[in-house]
């Protein structure tokens, strides 16, 4: 049986895909900022610093995958938050954590968006994201709105992951994202909730061509797929789990 570690475990598809893997016989080493293995802030520096050190001392001969789940919604303020959590502190653990990776020629997988596409690459919110500038980039999204902040977020963290395809699988390590569509969990219903993002969630939850919005275990279902030895030949693949939502918006584009 493998050795996993991840981020945002404890509620949501984090928690759908942890029972998954423990109910398959995996150890599963879940890292929240509650009710979790191991406790951490990953919006700073030192919740980062403190994660991976811990899962290191926890996972020392390895790691058969790694999937950092933990991320904030668009009405998290302030909006700079979205970019240390769901950019910046992803990135933080996966590089941290890639060695131990490696020593299985494990698996890292990422949770995209279908909202990602909807921000271009060369916003400079996104470019700062690239450009490791946690500073700049933090100061750009605070001026500006919720949607921009959490899909540049994703935008940016598909484009990390596909930058690094050829190192990473050079090292043992095969990189993907999975990009879910609105599925109902805690902090969607945040946003479900929202005066401002509400009806819009709601009538693009209206739009999806196989009807309604996902469920948890539904998402979690395709990343226990990328993560197994039946996706072994698989990097650098962005997976929307959206209903068909990516594709009636973008039909030419894949």
């Amino acid at each position: 049986m493998g050795v996993y570690a991840m981020t945002g475990g404890a509620t949501g598809i984090g928690a759908a895909l942890k029972a998954r893997l423990q109910s398959s016989g995996h150890d599963v080493i879940c890292v929240d900022i509650r009710d979790a293995d191991i406790v951490a802030d990953l919006s700073t520096a030192e919740g980062r610093e403190h994660a991976v050190a811990e899962v290191r001392a926890r996972a020392a001969d390895g790691l058969d995958g790694l999937i950092p789940c933990a991320g904030v919604p668009p009405v998290t303020q302030p909006l700079s938050l979205i970019a240390r959590v769901n950019y910046f502190g992803v990135v933080a653990v996966v590089e941290g954590l890639k060695d131990l990776v490696a020593k299985r020629r494990g698996t890292v997988l990422l949770v995209g968006s279908n909202s990602a596409p909807m921000v271009t690459g060369d916003d400079s919110y996104v470019q700062a994201c690239l450009d490791g500038d946690e500073d700049k980039a933090c100061a750009d999204i605070d001026a500006r709105d919720g949607h921009t902040a959490y899909a540049g977020s994703k935008r940016a963290l598909t484009m990390w992951m596909r930058r690094q395809v050829v190192a990473y699988a050079e090292m043992g390590v095969r990189i993907n994202a999975v990009a879910p569509g609105i599925t109902r969990t805690p902090l969607s219903e945040k946003v479900m909730s929202d005066p401002t993002l509400g009806q819009l969630m709601r009538d693009f939850a209206d739009s999806v061509p196989w009807g309604g919005t996902a469920q948890p275990d539904q998402i979690a279902s395709v990343m226990a797929f990328m993560l197994s030895e039946a996706a072994d030949f698989v990097c650098g693949s962005v997976f929307f789990v959206d209903g068909g939502s990516d594709a009636m918006m973008r039909n030419d584009d894949f």
